[in-house]
């Protein structure tokens, strides 16, 4: 009777351990993509905190690839704080995503552990 006990466990085990090191691994993708994301929106803040103080009549460009476009101060304005809007949205949902992936995990684990204490009551 131990040994098929023990099979079983040694499986659940292993599936924790491929779930644990999957999650950890979408938790550190989600990790980076937040600070990049986060590094993106400063520099956007930045730049547009500097094109507030100049002139409206300030010729502006807008860099495209390996050429530049003449654009109006209020576009520029306009595409930086669409920049700053999609970074906060993009943030939000990788820190859901990374909470959902703690509490998957979690529950795992206490999975594993209600099945421990059953084996030993018995």
């Amino acid at each position: 009777m131990a040994a098929p006990v023990d099979l079983e466990l040694k499986k659940a085990f292993a599936e924790l351990q491929a779930k644990m090191i999957d999650t950890q691994q979408k938790v550190k993708l989600a990790d980076l993509q937040v600070e990049q994301l986060s590094r993106m929106k400063k520099h956007a803040n930045l730049t547009h905190a500097e094109i507030t103080s100049l002139p409206d009549t300030t010729h502006m460009f807008e860099g495209a690839g390996r050429m530049f476009i003449l654009q109006s101060k209020g576009e520029i304005t306009k595409q930086l704080l669409d920049k700053q809007k999609t970074a906060d949205e993009k943030i939000k949902e990788l820190e859901q995503k990374k909470t959902y992936l703690d509490r998957s995990v979690k529950d795992a684990e206490d999975n594993i552990r209600e099945m421990l204490m059953s084996r030993r009551a018995q």
